[in-house]
């Protein structure tokens, strides 16, 4: 017997991370709208003073702000809160350090981005040292990236969206279709079992660790076995990060194809968004909305792999019902497009174009500590023991799959190109 909607089950529903990190990048977007000064970077100050120094209030705003959201953001969530400061500050301020490292002259000329330096702190200190439970708390870098999206709507006018959202969409089902069915096909070849075959091939297919984590949920799944999968993840995405730029720039793609391929291919949200950022604004604008495409069928492979298991799978117990289409649909999708169309029909171009630089500001800030956090979660160890080397190598030859079909049907929805026939 379903139990009655109530106040309370619903206030329950709205505790998890999709809506949180949603709701705090809307804030996010309303203090931009309604505090424009917050966007302000110099103020000014009598002759004397360091150039730098003019930014120190703008910094200290911007950084009370996020602070103080994602404390409650993440007080709501249950996480433990004795040493959230401590982490979060220590975060921050890695986040300084990557941004420094790359304005310094030489290291500026090679190329490299802020990005880059932030996922390898985090890597070094997770793999050469460790992470110390006190820098726990802060290390969430899927929430940190929902909330930014959130506000990356601002910038991404629904022109756009509807522009590339169309292909975008065809080419999430063309892909997340082939993708999933050849995984496990490969799975069962490999000798994996069903379970694993059913994350892996989700993982790879459509979303990484959201995909993963809601797989695993619709199947009632061995915590273990999603733990492996989610570091699996973790750790191809982060060199498939800095290896697909650099190979879009070598064939010489356009910001739009080289985008989509990203979009559709990297299996985190951050990492995409990473790489993008090393092509480019159109090409980081257009990978977040490849992915937001593949994000939204989310909810609906969750419920498909639902029925499927509940025939098909090890625990035939679950009772697949219409509400786990809603309950697994990433709720920061919606956040994005509404931001997208406030700043697109209700609010004139000359209003944006001002408010850019306060909406690109709480952006960006949110990316640095998320990108800390991906160098922070991934730890190498766990994915190369031999014992994991059947589910490794399954998912190495699938994502190998993923990137060559993807790249395929990006050129062919996102190329411009023209057929002559020399007749």
């Amino acid at each position: 017997m379903n139990k009655p909607v109530t106040k309370s089950n619903y206030l329950t529903q709205l505790k998890n991370e999709d809506w949180i990190a949603t709701f705090m990048g809307a804030i996010l977007v309303l203090l931009v709208i309604f505090i424009p000064s917050l966007g302000k970077v110099k103020y000014q100050f009598p002759e004397g003073y360091p150039l730098w120094f003019a930014k120190v209030p703008f910094e200290f705003t911007k950084f009370i702000v996020v602070f103080g959201l994602s404390a409650i953001g993440l007080k709501i969530l249950g996480v433990k809160m004795k040493w959230f400061p401590v982490s979060f500050i220590v975060i921050y301020g890695l986040s300084f350090l990557a941004q420094y490292i790359s304005t310094i002259g030489f290291v500026k000329s090679t190329g490299f981005e802020a990005v880059f330096f932030s996922v390898a702190i985090g890597l070094i200190i997770r793999n050469f040292f460790g992470l110390p439970k006190w820098l726990e708390p802060a290390v969430r870098s899927e929430f940190f990236i929902k909330a930014g999206l959130v506000i990356l709507g601002t910038s991404i006018l629904f022109g756009e969206i509807m522009k590339a959202g169309s292909y975008g969409m065809i080419q999430a089902v063309i892909v997340v279709l082939a993708v999933w069915y050849f995984s496990f096909w490969l799975s069962k070849k490999m000798g994996v079992d069903k379970e694993m075959g059913v994350l892996l091939s989700s993982a790879v297919s459509i979303c990484g660790v959201s995909a993963a984590i809601a797989t695993s949920g619709a199947i009632k799944g061995d915590s273990k076995k999603l733990s492996f999968v989610v570091s699996l993840v973790l750790v191809v995405a982060v060199p498939m990060m800095y290896i697909m730029p650099y190979l879009a720039n070598l064939m010489g793609l356009s910001q739009e194809v080289a985008g989509a391929w990203l979009g559709g291919t990297i299996d985190t949200t951050g990492a995409v968004v990473a790489a993008g950022k090393f092509l480019g604004d159109v090409a980081e604008s257009q990978s977040v909305i490849i992915k937001s495409s593949q994000n939204v069928l989310l909810g609906v492979a969750a419920f498909a792999i639902s029925i499927y298991w509940s025939f098909k799978g090890t625990n035939r117990d679950i009772k697949p019902t219409p509400s786990i289409l809603w309950e697994r649909f990433p709720k920061f999708v919606l956040g994005f497009i509404l931001a997208s169309m406030v700043f697109s029909f209700l609010m004139e171009p000359a209003t944006v174009k001002s408010l850019s630089g306060a909406s690109k500001a709480m952006r960006e800030t949110l990316f640095s500590v998320a990108f800390i956090a991906i160098g922070l979660e991934t730890d190498f160890r766990k994915v190369f023991g031999k014992e994991n080397s059947k589910y490794t190598w399954t998912f190495l030859i699938a994502q190998l799959f993923n990137v060559i079909f993807t790249l395929i049907i990006a050129f062919l929805l996102f190329g411009k190109y023209e057929f002559s026939f020399g007749f």
